[in-house]
């Protein structure tokens, strides 16, 4: 008895078996991404719990917007904390105290040290702050004195014929020196408050000296200076 023969099967039964093939492994992934899909439903609290702080932070955003009202207040604190420096007491701020003999240093200055026939010596006064804090010190003409002698005899005065006299008051600092922007001019004539509007005697040649003070402070030395 002979053994039937086993038929092939054809190509088209091949192709249709390939097709439900595909087709089972779409539908298992289908399913797959499906239960996926599923768990996940749940989790999407999550991005809406991440909303949350970003509600939070419009809010925040928000009050920002709200402190320029609040604004005006503490502007007022801080200009009525600033109202006692405007007005500082003395134990705050000491007052500057009046520059005292022991504190200052006057010299008379005379432009050369010697005068031809016809020359007219121009006399000026320097001012030294020699203590370690400033002072306040009167140097108008008010307080200006120039007064030029010859032995025991005084030759000249700077108030005798003064028509006019001023006020200033200035701060020195502390080791600071001025001197006379416009120097007086001596005539090299006598003085009296009697010979203002007349003619004066003139000054003989010889040696002369030159005293000054200045602020109620007179100079320790004087001037010597010569009349040719």
């Amino acid at each position: 008895m002979s053994t039937p023969t086993r038929r092939r099967p054809s190509p088209a039964v091949y192709r249709r078996r390939r097709l439900v093939a595909l087709l089972l492994a779409l539908l298992v992934i289908g399913g797959i991404v499906a239960a996926v899909i599923a768990l996940w439903r749940p989790g999407q609290s999550a991005p809406s719990t991440g909303g949350t702080p970003s509600a939070s932070h419009s809010a925040s955003s928000s009050a920002p917007t709200a402190a320029p009202s609040d604004a005006p207040a503490p502007t007022e604190q801080t200009s009525s904390a600033t109202e006692p420096a405007a007005s500082p007491t003395p134990e705050a701020s000491p007052g500057i105290a009046a520059c005292s003999t022991s504190g200052i240093s006057v010299l008379a200055v005379t432009d050369k040290d010697s005068y031809g026939a016809g020359e007219l010596p121009k006399l000026s006064i320097t001012l030294s702050n020699t203590s370690d804090h400033p002072c306040l010190i009167n140097v108008g003409t008010a307080t200006q004195s120039f007064v030029i002698t010859s032995g025991a005899d005084t030759w000249w005065r700077s108030t005798d014929c003064q028509s006019e006299s001023s006020d200033q008051v200035v701060q020195l600092a502390a080791g600071q020196t001025v001197s006379s922007v416009t120097p007086v001019v001596w005539d090299r004539t006598r003085s009296s408050v009697d010979t203002c509007g007349s003619s004066r005697p003139p000054a003989p040649s010889g040696y002369f000296h030159l005293q000054v003070s200045i602020g109620g402070i007179q100079a320790a030395d004087t001037g010597m200076f010569q009349l040719r």
